[in-house]
């Protein structure tokens, strides 16, 4: 993995974790804020993973994994906040497309799990 893409997780999981404090925090403040919720849960679920790919990650699979991941929470994140406070979708799919990208990242870093050389490169 090469550094600016180590760098580029990091700083996404930097993001993704003030982005699922501050969410929470303005859940816990709220009326209907069943989108800022699920901001939280998701931002705060997947910046972690983010961080620990950027860290240890080794292998084509994890790097696939870990950018599949990125687009997909930023895509599902942002169409939520979009839906939130501006009250339309980020672009027509964006949620499903998001969301879809993470199922995908998901299983492409499971199925990178059965490979050794994913951990030892």
């Amino acid at each position: 993995m090469t550094l600016a893409l180590r760098r580029s997780f990091m700083v996404l999981a930097g993001f993704l974790g003030a982005l699922g404090v501050a969410s929470a925090a303005a859940a816990s403040h709220g009326s209907d804020v069943r989108n800022v919720a699920a901001i939280s849960t998701i931002a705060l679920a997947h910046a972690p993973v983010l961080l620990l790919l950027a860290l240890v990650g080794r292998g084509r699979a994890l790097v696939a994994a870990g950018v599949i991941l990125s687009i997909g929470v930023t895509l599902f994140t942002a169409d939520l906040a979009m839906r939130q406070w501006v009250g339309a979708p980020l672009f027509p799919g964006a949620a499903p497309i998001g969301g879809g990208a993470l199922i995908v990242g998901w299983i492409v870093m499971a199925i990178s799990a059965a490979f050794r050389s994913s951990f030892n490169n």
